[in-house]
Parts: C-alpha cells; sequence; structure tokens
C-alpha cells in the first residue's frame, strides 16, 4: 500500500510541482522535497519553494547544480537570452537540456539515502512546451535506467503527465489548494509569484488553464 510508503517529490515552487507535492502527501505516508539551485534566473523559484515546504512541515533539502549552469546556456540560465516560444520545430529558449534527467537521477539517490523509492514529479506531455524531458516514454525509459544503475525498485510517479492545465487546476481544487496555488506558487518566467506577468508562455498557459477550469465548474453547477 502507498500509505505505508516513502516518496521524495522534485519541487520547485511552481504550479505543477506543488500540486504533486499535495498530491503526493495524500498518497504516501512520508514525502520529502528536493529543490535543485542551478542558479537559475529567478532565485526567487528557490524562497518560494522553501517558503511552501515550511507551511506544509516537508522536511526540504535544496541540491547544488551549479554545473547545469555552466552547460545549458538558455533563457532560464543567462538574463541576456529572452523567453520565447520554439518556431520552425525548433525547442523553446526556455529548454534546460538534460535537466530532468539530472534531477531524477540525484532525486533517486537522495531517495536511496531516506528510505523512499517512489519519486514524483511535475511533467506533463498533454500541455507542454515540447520539452523532450517531459514525454512519458522519457520517463519510463529513465526509471528503468536508474532501477537498473542503483539496483533498487524505484517508481517515477508522474500525477499529471495527462492533465492539461484546466485539469491540473482541477485537480488542486480537489486537493484543497486552489488558493495555495494560484496566490503562492511561482510559474512566471519573469520571477513574479502568482499571476505572474501575465504575458510570458509560462503565464498564458497558466491563466488559459484556470479561466478554462473555473468556466467549466461553473457551468458544472449550473
Amino acid at each position: 500500500m502507498l500509505k505505508d510508503e516513502k516518496a521524495v517529490v522534485v519541487f520547485s515552487g511552481g504550479q505543477d510541482s506543488t500540486t504533486c507535492l499535495f498530491w503526493a502527501k495524500k498518497t504516501f505516508k512520508e514525502v520529502v522535497a528536493v529543490t535543485f539551485d542551478y542558479n537559475q534566473r529567478h532565485n526567487k523559484e528557490i524562497e518560494c519553494a522553501q517558503a511552501i515546504a515550511k507551511e506544509t512541515g516537508v522536511k526540504h533539502y535544496i541540491l547544488n547544480m551549479d554545473l547545469l549552469n555552466q552547460l545549458a546556456p538558455n533563457a532560464l540560465t543567462r538574463n541576456n537570452i529572452a523567453v520565447k516560444n520554439g518556431e520552425n520545430g525548433e525547442l523553446p529558449s526556455t529548454f534546460v537540456p538534460g535537466r530532468n534527467l539530472l534531477f531524477l537521477s540525484f532525486a533517486a539517490v537522495l531517495a536511496s539515502q531516506v528510505g523512499a523509492k517512489h519519486l514524483v514529479t511535475g511533467v506533463s506531455e498533454t500541455d507542454f512546451s515540447g520539452y523532450p524531458d517531459c514525454r512519458d516514454s522519457f520517463i519510463k525509459s529513465l526509471n528503468v535506467t536508474i532501477n537498473l544503475a542503483m539496483d533498487q525498485d524505484f517508481v517515477i510517479h508522474t500525477p499529471l503527465m495527462w492533465l492539461d492545465k484546466a485539469e491540473t487546476w482541477k485537480l488542486a481544487d480537489e486537493l484543497r489548494i486552489l488558493d495555495l496555488i494560484k496566490t503562492k506558487t511561482l510559474t512566471c518566467y519573469e520571477g513574479i509569484i502568482g499571476d505572474g506577468c501575465g504575458t510570458c508562455p509560462a503565464c498564458v498557459l497558466r491563466r488559459n488553464g484556470y479561466e478554462k477550469y473555473i468556466q467549466s465548474k461553473k457551468t458544472a453547477q449550473c
């Protein structure tokens, strides 16, 4: 039974990972969170994750991943690179090569140290920006690789994999954290907590999903 198990949540303090954190708290007996500091564009991301972890009483690890910043110049690691969607089949400027590969691998190492066999991540193939490391096929492949590399039986959980943003808001509402997600998480590429700047790709996706969910909820109540 999962209620007797322990999980490590890859946690950025954003909408998706925070929703996954609360999903994990409901699903598992014990949960710890891990945030990776790769000298990302906005340090507020880490501050936001710390605040939410403290508020929820979840043990929180912050691991230094500066090497990723050195290896992967992009809009999330360089202030002089503009945030923009991919064009003509190219990846968005916000894609950080190897990020989920490294994060989940190191999360597994942490899990082995704290006695957890479950890893939780907020990746989604339904509403995503074209990142190859958010695909279900990648997660399944990495799960096998990690287990072979470490000779353990980890299970990677992706509660949002087949949910669009509206459905992710619905899940947050069902977990009774809709207001917390709306006001205390950081999704914005400009580093603005809550509703964000309103214009960057992450904010547009988040807002459109919220409005779609609220409208569907109102319709269902009529």
